[in-house]
């Protein structure tokens, strides 16, 4: 009983949790690793079936679909990005996250079925997820260029700091600290 205690102490407890976080990450990073391996062979051998094929017609519905298969394995890529940028970092990064949203209404936007004027409000649902995903990003990254300025800045009105050992002058083209 005590030993369970010990293990619900918060430091012991987060930490446990985050080596859970981690490891399911690493495993879900693997399989989409390994998914994406064979989508991508699976993709390439089904184009150059069909480029063989010479009555396939390349314009119109097989072009969008071609096309949208690719947007999938790149909005696959990008979620791999995503994991394998919070096991670097240890943070989600919405700036991934809100280029992949992005990535994937623009493919909905290009494989939109035939007749899709004929439903309005599915044109302006995706126009709306459009302007607002877009509005997000920018926000995001002004915030971000604001921090990084703001650090650069920061670094500049500070004195400078010597990182030369005493006694040692560095002379011209002397290896060594400059």
């Amino acid at each position: 009983m005590r030993r369970l205690q010990r293990i619900f102490q918060d430091r012991i407890f987060l930490r446990l949790i985050d080596k859970g976080e981690r490891l399911v990450a690493k495993l879900l990073a693997a399989v989409l690793f390994l998914v994406l391996a064979v989508a991508a062979l699976k993709f390439t051998v089904e184009v150059m079936l069909q480029l063989i094929d010479p009555a396939r017609r390349w314009v119109g519905e097989g072009l969008i679909a071609v096309l949208g298969d690719l947007l999938n394995l790149l909005i696959a890529i990008e979620v791999l990005q995503n994991i394998t940028s919070y096991l670097r970092r240890h943070v989600v990064q919405i700036e991934l996250v809100l280029l992949t949203a992005i990535t994937a209404v623009a493919r909905k936007v290009i494989v939109l079925p035939p007749n899709a004027e004929n439903k309005p409000m599915l044109v302006v649902g995706l126009g709306v997820a459009v302007l607002c995903l877009a509005a997000a990003f920018w926000m995001v990254r002004r915030v971000n260029e604001a921090e990084l300025s703001k650090r650069d800045g920061a670094a500049r009105r500070e004195p400078a700091r010597w990182f030369q050992e005493p006694g040692h002058s560095p002379a011209a083209g002397a290896d060594g600290p400059h």
